[in-house]
């Protein structure tokens, strides 16, 4: 059984972001930040923040924090060569998710929103070191995909791929951060 439900507040062991869980599975937790961001991590790598506090800055007492997040020490040993899977940041771009309602907007004010969206989200992303997004767009015409895809070149260090299918279909396109820059 999870110790986190929907509703609970989390903080990533290690970095300030926190937030509201949305949903839980046996190895991952699934919150939205303060900024409106969906991120997922490990259970291991998710405290359990009391419902006053709102940071891991507020504790006094940082071994309260460790025995509150059930971390063992690892011995002294180096992690081994594998890399730890970690899932990536996804972004769902479909309209009805960035705006209250659609009422008003044509084609190209869609558009505009969620490529504003997308350049929001790889900036956040960017700025705070996650190297895995999914932006999720949806089949359709293929036109938010190929607008992304223009974005997308204007940064270096981006490699830009079709997301897993099996996951997403073929609606969905990764970018995994190798550096940091601009064009």
């Amino acid at each position: 059984m999870s110790r986190f439900k929907p509703g609970d507040r989390v903080q990533l062991m290690d970095e300030l972001t926190s937030g509201i869980v949305i949903s839980v599975t046996p190895e991952n937790v699934q919150f939205r930040t303060p900024e409106g961001f969906v991120l997922e991590a490990g259970q291991r790598n998710v405290v359990l923040l009391p419902a006053d506090e709102t940071s891991l800055l507020a504790h006094s007492d940082f071994s309260t924090v460790l025995k509150d997040s059930d971390v063992k020490p690892s011995g002294g040993r180096k992690p081994g060569r594998r890399q730890k899977y970690v899932p990536p940041m996804e972004v769902d771009l479909h309209i009805e998710k960035l705006v209250p309602s659609v009422r008003g907007l044509n084609t190209i004010d869609i558009l505009n929103h969620q490529l504003d969206a997308a350049r929001g989200q790889l900036e956040f992303a960017l700025g705070k070191r996650i190297q895995r997004i999914v932006f999720i767009h949806g089949v359709g015409q293929g036109v938010l995909k190929q607008e992304l895809r223009t974005l997308f070149r204007r940064y270096e260090g981006l490699e830009v791929n079709d997301a897993d299918p099996r996951k997403y279909g073929m609606g969905a396109t990764e970018v995994y951060v190798t550096q940091v820059g601009f064009r």
